[in-house]
C-alpha cells in the first residue's frame, strides 16, 4: 500500500555533491517518519539519517554529520538527502525508509528499491 521511490544516485568524484529524492505514494496519513539507509558490498546496512513526520527533528550518523542534510516537503510527499563533500567510503546503495504504527503499537517499515551512489576518481 505504501510505496517509496528513490532517485538521484549516480557517479561523482570525491568532494562532489549529489541530492537524493524519495517520493511516497499510498499510506493513510499525511506524513510519516522517514530516513535513509545505505549498504556497501559485503557490509552491514547502516542508518544514515532520519527525519520526523513534521520535519522538526533530524538525526545523522556520525560518519555523515556536517556533510549530509535531510529535509522534506510534505506537500510533495518527498524527502531529500543533500550529500556534500562525498568520500569514496560513501559508495553504497542508498535506501529510503518510512515507518508507521499499526494496531497495538506495532511498527512497520517500508523500503524503496534503492539507488546506487558511487564516489570515485
Amino acid at each position: 500500500q505504501l510505496q517509496l521511490v528513490e532517485s538521484g544516485g549516480g557517479l561523482v568524484q570525491p568532494g562532489g555533491s549529489l541530492r537524493l529524492s524519495c517520493t511516497r505514494s499510498g499510506g493513510a496519513l499525511d506524513a510519516y517518519p522517514m530516513g535513509w539507509f545505505r549498504q556497501a558490498p559485503g557490509k552491514e546496512r547502516e542508518g544514515v539519517s532520519c527525519i520526523s513526520d513534521t520535519g522538526g527533528s533530524t538525526y545523522y550518523a556520525d560518519s555523515v554529520k556536517g556533510r549530509f542534510t535531510i529535509s522534506r516537503d510534505n506537500a510533495k510527499k518527498t524527502v531529500y538527502l543533500q550529500m556534500n563533500s562525498l568520500r569514496p567510503e560513501d559508495t553504497a546503495v542508498y535506501y529510503c525508509n518510512a515507518r508507521r504504527l499499526g494496531v497495538s503499537g506495532d511498527r512497520y517499515n517500508y523500503w524503496g528499491q534503492g539507488t546506487q551512489v558511487t564516489v570515485s576518481s
